[in-house]
C-alpha cells in the first residue's frame, strides 16, 4: 500500500498526515503520541476515528502538526486521520460521519473591533 495524505485544519493549526499500512504507530513532529500529547484525553481525542472503524493496529501515522494550542492540533489531527481514512476505504464514511468526524469545526476567534477593548466587550460605563 502506497502512502495516503490528507490535512485537517482546526482554529489556527493544521494538521498534516501520512498514512501507511503498519502496527499502528503515531508519530507527531517526530515524536511518539503520548510524548506530544501527555494527556489521555487529547491522546484519545486523536484515536477517535481509528477506534470508530477498528483500525487502531492497522495503520502507521506520522503527522507534521503546526500552529494553534494542543487541543486545536488534537481536533485538526482527529479530522485529518478521518479524511485519510474515508480516502482509504470509502464505506467507512457513513459511520465517520455520523459521529461527526468528518465535519470541519469552522469556529475560530473573533476579530477586534475599533473603539472596544475586544471583540465583543464594551468599555465600562458610568453615568456619573
Amino acid at each position: 500500500m502506497e502512502v495516503i495524505n490528507a490535512l485537517g485544519r482546526r482554529k489556527r493549526a493544521v494538521a498534516r498526515v501520512y498514512v501507511t499500512e503498519g502496527s499502528g504507530k503515531i508519530t507527531i513532529n517526530k515524536r511518539d503520541l503520548a510524548q506530544y500529547f501527555p494527556s489521555t484525553i487529547l491522546q484519545y481525542v486523536v484515536k477517535q476515528p481509528l477506534n470508530t472503524v477498528d483500525a487502531v493496529e492497522k495503520y502507521d501515522i506520522k503527522a507534521n502538526l503546526y500552529g494553534g494550542g494542543f487541543t486545536g492540533q488534537s481536533q485538526a489531527l482527529r479530522l485529518a486521520i478521518a479524511r485519510a481514512l474515508v480516502k482509504i476505504n470509502p464505506e467507512d464514511k457513513k459511520a465517520l460521519r455520523s459521529e461527526g468526524f468528518m465535519t470541519r469545526d469552522s469556529r475560530s476567534v473573533e476579530r477586534k473591533k475599533p473603539g472596544r477593548p475586544k471583540a465583543r466587550r464594551r468599555f465600562q460605563f458610568s453615568k456619573r
